[in-house]
């Protein structure tokens, strides 16, 4: 049985559902902060990095979750690192 998605879902949850993790968004600021401190623009960090400036200012307007791959490029572009820990609750 296929019934339509708006039927079931509340506009809350579809823009929490959405919407960029706390955690990812902190990482992303940091990033955003970290480009304009060296000076370059979208355009230069996607060639950095090399993706596309699309790509970065998709990330930079944390309307999706980027993927670690992406995540990993401009963080190296960038001259940082990235540190994933796995947490268990």
């Amino acid at each position: 049985l296929i019934l339509p998605l708006k039927r079931f879902m509340s506009k809350a949850f579809l823009l929490e559902v959405l919407s960029v993790p706390d955690q990812c968004a902190k990482i992303i600021d940091t990033l955003i902060e970290k480009r304009k401190e060296l000076g370059l623009t979208q355009k230069e960090l996607a060639d950095a990095s090399h993706l596309t400036q699309s790509v970065i200012a998709r990330m930079e307007s944390k309307k999706a979750v980027p993927q670690l791959d992406t995540l990993l490029k401009v963080v190296d572009a960038l001259g940082c690192d990235l540190e994933i820990k796995a947490v268990i609750e």
